[in-house]
């Protein structure tokens, strides 16, 4: 079976991990310091604090920026659904926006309709990989005056003008969670060139405290280990030739399939770098995608679905008292399909996903 993903560690990351056990200190310390330097100086950002999730890393920005009950942040209804509950754990409402229906990121031109005076931050999804379109939309948080979110959780390396994701918001999130483009198992991380934001972000996420046993704030649990850790900083040493397999692939794909009826391949607008988190197809109206997914499987090919209900659709939300239409995301959520993408997919399996979506589409 060809899998959707695939996790893999070397002997750089074995031996890492060795050499943190055998130190005795295998919480959060030096190696956590040496991941945040080293993933900030990649990102380009000048601060990046660690935590133990990529949810962690949206729930503690949203409290550094001091939003919580009364509030609002507007985002997506297409993404996982951490995206939207790290809103609600604060105590704010969620606003959605539809999407684009090309790039299936938050349409920035129906943003400023949704904008009122509860209105505080703008949480935009660099969904699979590809970044949303962060000059229209920082142009319109300066207008309003309101914080920009990045939730950079699926696009590790992504770039929008030949700069990296993370780095257009106040704060950037990512998760290093075992599907993504690099890993930690668990984990996350948030980007900011704030100092302000840096140090509170610090406090929360231990504690509230600066010092051992002296607690400023209200504070959580949400740090990184150096277990963890160990496994970043080599994963991130690997990231960017894994990338490049990733749009290699993905360009092998998109090449054979445009030859093929009934299935559009995934946008890429110019200056935008896609990462391929998801390779994802867009199935044309009338395909039966659950018949596409069983033979696929026949044929030795996992496909998933990245998601299959829109977030304003879940029951979590709709007892919440949801009941907009956001007709592109509806529409788009039952149309996509994800094809394995991961660097250790090989030649000869990239034709045999050819020859089965063929096969799957005739």
């Amino acid at each position: 079976m060809i899998t959707i993903s695939k996790v893999k560690f070397d002997r750089e990351e074995i031996q890492s991990i060795l050499k943190v056990i055998k130190s005795g200190s295998v919480t959060q310390g030096e190696r956590v310091e040496e991941f945040e330097k080293n993933f900030s100086k990649y990102i380009g950002s000048k601060y990046a604090v660690a935590t133990s999730s990529g949810t962690s890393a949206l729930f503690l920005s949203l409290l550094a920026l001091g939003i919580g009950a009364g509030d609002e942040v507007i985002t997506t209804p297409f993404s996982f659904i951490a995206s939207s509950n790290a809103i609600l754990y604060t105590g704010a409402r969620p606003v959605f926006v539809d999407i684009n229906e090309r790039t299936f990121n938050i349409d920035e031109k129906l943003i400023e309709k949704k904008i009122n005076n509860k209105t505080k931050a703008i949480l935009p999804v660099h969904l699979y990989g590809l970044p949303s379109d962060m000059e229209s939309i920082n142009a319109i948080a300066k207008r309003n005056k309101l914080f920009v979110i990045e939730d950079a959780c699926q696009a590790h390396g992504a770039e929008y003008k030949n700069r990296k994701v993370g780095t257009f918001g106040d704060l950037g999130c990512f998760s290093f969670y075992a599907t993504k483009n690099m890993t930690t198992i668990e984990g996350g991380m948030i980007t900011t060139n704030n100092k302000k934001l840096y140090e509170k972000l610090k406090l929360l996420r231990n504690h509230g405290s600066k010092t051992r046993y002296y607690h400023d704030i209200l504070g959580y649990n949400y740090r990184m280990t150096d277990l963890s850790a160990a496994i970043g900083l080599e994963q991130l040493k690997k990231l960017e030739n894994n990338n490049r397999k990733r749009v290699y692939n993905a360009e092998y794909l998109s090449k054979s399939f445009a030859k093929i009826n009934g299935i559009r391949v995934p946008f890429i607008p110019k200056d935008y770098k896609h990462v391929f988190h998801q390779y994802t197809l867009l199935l044309n109206k009338g395909i039966k995608r659950d018949e596409v997914v069983k033979k696929l499987k026949k044929a030795g090919i996992m496909a998933e679905v990245y998601y299959p209900l829109p977030i304003h659709k879940q029951k979590l939300y709709e007892s919440l008292g949801y009941k907009e239409k956001l007709p592109v995301a509806e529409k788009i959520s039952k149309a996509v399909l994800s094809l394995p993408i991961h660097p250790y997919v090989k030649n000869q399996e990239l034709k045999q996903i050819i020859s089965g979506i063929s096969s799957a589409l005739s």
